[in-house]
Parts: structure tokens; C-alpha cells; sequence
């Protein structure tokens, strides 16, 4: 019997499109989400084309698309600004679709917000889960306000420091990478066009994407840094500093930006689930149960393909717990090539001249692997 009631537990990207994809296909879906106003807010993200195919399939690619930037190429630059080569990049959604998009976050955010409260989802906002109470067929949930509900399935969507997931008793947590990313929204140059990426100057890498017809986004990685300087405020100084060294229209961006420019400094983390995702009909998806350094963009794509693919299989008509089963067995697989992956990749970057090295074939090999149906 496919469920007909369901809790998710988070409101970003993962939770919403899960959310509306339940709701499309007929479910009762109520999303509660720890902050008291829900909009969307960040940096730039990107966005490959098999997260492309996740959003048209609950409806919203049209409205990101219209303020998004699609590109279908990606250039490689020395920290100069000297091109080195320029890559088609594989269409992982579909030809049909973009390779990827670059998209201001809060866009992407605001489009799967609206489309969710369109569908009639049940949007509760200031509150989380403080206890689950299991019996078959159904999960008993208390909530952070002392109300209660019982559902057909529980889904942790609450992000890479999610709570759900030690509340259902796995005990796996994130590690640091060993390297940092600082993140910035920038006016955007003329002359950009695609993402680029600036290798051999004096930190791992820097490099840009456009994100809306007037916006960029930049970053910088760099060695994990002093865990003070973690948060949205970070000195613009400190990325000046750091950024010095790169030229081209990265060395451009970085001398443009305003003094009350909000710069955003995080360690980057990874986490991965290497055992079943649910315990129960409570479980996690999303980058509650896999998160990867941002060395090939997939972030976004493995949570809306997550999302997309729980709401086919607990709607269908196999029972719940086999489709939670089928579900992992289709999922963890995918997850873990991207995984790996780009944790190979972040090796690399850390430990330059490694023998063997190649981080190019790892980015195609990686690609074309998920051009195959998720």
C-alpha cells in the first residue's frame, strides 16, 4: 500500500522538491522547517542537468530557468587567466536539457517554496522533531512545540549536521576534507559566459559561474583556516588576502568587490551512509546521508534525484519497507561513485604532483557514469 501520509523534515532543497514530489503523486504532505521565515538565501549554486531533470519532473525548471544562466561548456585557466582548454561538459539530464545552469540559490529556493505551498503542502515553520515512537505501519512524531502527529513515513531532508539522523539511530557523522571554500556573489563580468576554473596559483583553486544575467558567483579553496572565521561573515580582507595571485576575470571579480561584500568561509565536509538510510519508516536522504566536496558539482543533483526517487517508490504499489529497500539498493550505489569521487579529487588537490593523478578523466568518467537513468 503506497503511503498516504508523510512528515518531511526540512525545508531546503531536498526537502521541498521531496514535498512536492509526494504531493504530486497524491500523498498528504506536511514539511516542518527549524527557521521561523522560509525563503530562499545563500550563495550561488550549480546546477548539472540531472538535477535539471529532477526540477522539471515537480514542475519548477521553467521559473529557474528563466533567471538562471545555461551553459554547456566549462574552461580551464592558469591562475593568470591564461586558457588551458575548454570542455564540453556531458548532458547528464537529458540532451534535451542543459549540461547545467548556474543559479543564484535563493531563486532556486524561492520557486520550489511557492511551487510547495501551490500543491498544499502543509508548511510549518519555527519547529523540528524532539521525539519518534515506532510501531508497525506507522511513526508517532513530537514535535519542538509539544504538538504530535503520526505518519506513514518520516523523512530527515535536514541537511549534512542533520539532527534526524542520530534520532534514528545513525551514529555516522561528517569529517572535514582538509581544505575550506570561501563563497561570494559578485557583479558579473561581460565577457563571462560559463563556470571557469583557475589551477596553479597559490591555493588549490579558484573559480567562478554565472548565475543570473547581472550576478556571478566566486570562490576560492584554500587550507582549512581558523575555525573562528567559520560563517556568513567572514573579512573581505581575509578573501583578498588569500585571493591575491589570481588574475584573468577571477583577479577582476576580486578587485571589484565592494567593502560590505558578505563573504561566506566554511571547512568543507563529507559524509556518507555506507548502510541503509532508514530504520523503520523513518529515515534520511539527501545531504543528511551523503554529502561530497564541491569538486564536481553533483551536491544538488544527488538530493534532487533522492527526492524524485523516494516519492516514485513509497507511492507505487509495493509495500513500504521493500520500497525503502529498493530504494537504497538503487540510490547508494550512485551516491557513493560521486562520493568517492570527488574525495579523490579533493586528495589531489591537497597533495598536488600525486603520481597517477588526473583529475580531468575522473570529472568525464564521473559525468558519463550519470548520464545512466538514476
Amino acid at each position: 500500500m503506497p503511503v498516504q501520509k508523510v512528515l518531511v523534515v526540512g525545508g531546503g532543497i531536498t526537502g521541498s522538491v521531496l514535498s512536492l514530489a509526494l504531493a504530486q503523486r497524491g500523498a498528504e504532505v506536511e514539511l516542518v522547517e527549524i527557521s521561523p521565515q522560509w525563503f530562499g538565501v545563500g550563495h550561488g549554486i550549480t546546477v548539472q542537468g540531472n538535477a535539471l531533470k529532477a526540477l522539471r519532473s515537480v514542475g519548477v525548471l521553467d521559473r529557474v530557468l528563466a533567471r538562471a544562466v545555461p551553459f554547456d561548456q566549462m574552461r580551464l585557466r592558469r591562475a593568470d587567466g591564461e586558457l588551458i582548454t575548454e570542455l564540453a561538459t556531458p548532458h547528464t539530464g537529458g540532451e534535451d536539457l542543459p549540461s547545467t545552469a548556474g543559479a543564484l540559490r535563493s531563486d532556486l529556493q524561492d520557486a520550489l517554496c511557492d511551487a510547495v505551498y501551490a500543491h498544499g503542502v502543509q508548511v510549518r515553520l519555527g519547529l523540528s522533531v524532539t521525539s519518534l515512537d515506532q510501531s508497525p505501519g506507522h511513526v508517532d512524531v513530537t514535535f519542538t512545540d509539544g504538538s504530535a502527529g503520526r505518519y506513514d513515513l518520516v523523512v530527515g531532508a535536514d541537511g549534512i549536521n542533520s539532527q534526524m539522523r542520530a534520532m534514528i539511530g545513525i551514529t555516522t557523522k561528517p569529517e572535514p576534507v582538509g581544505m575550506s571554500i570561501f563563497r561570494v556573489v559578485a557583479d558579473r563580468p561581460a565577457e563571462m559566459d560559463c563556470a571557469e576554473v583557475y589551477y596553479g596559483g597559490p591555493r588549490y583553486k579558484a573559480g567562478y559561474s554565472p548565475i543570473s544575467a547581472d550576478s556571478c558567483y566566486a570562490y576560492l579553496l584554500d587550507e582549512n583556516l581558523d575555525t573562528s572565521l567559520v560563517g556568513p561573515r567572514a573579512p573581505l580582507s581575509l578573501l583578498r588576502e588569500r585571493g591575491a595571485g589570481y588574475g584573468g576575470t577571477w583577479g577582476k571579480i576580486l578587485a571589484s568587490l565592494p567593502d560590505d561584500t558578505t563573504v561566506d568561509y566554511r571547512w568543507v565536509e563529507a559524509i556518507l551512509v555506507d548502510e541503509p538510510w532508514h530504520r523503520g519508516r523513518a529515515m534520511v536522504i539527501g545531504d543528511a546521508a551523503h554529502a561530497c566536496p564541491p569538486l564536481i558539482a553533483q551536491g544538488a543533483a544527488m538530493c534532487t534525484e533522492d527526492a524524485v526517487v523516494l516519492a516514485e517508490m513509497v507511492t507505487g504499489d509495493t509495500p513500504v519497507e521493500q520500497a525503502l529497500e529498493a530504494f537504497m539498493a538503487r540510490r547508494l550505489p550512485r551516491v557513493r561513485v560521486v562520493l568517492e569521487n570527488s574525495l579523490q579529487l579533493a586528495e589531489w588537490e591537497i597533495n598536488p604532483g600525486t603520481p597517477g593523478a588526473d583529475p580531468g578523466r575522473i570529472m568525464s568518467d564521473t559525468l558519463s557514469f550519470l548520464t545512466a537513468t538514476a
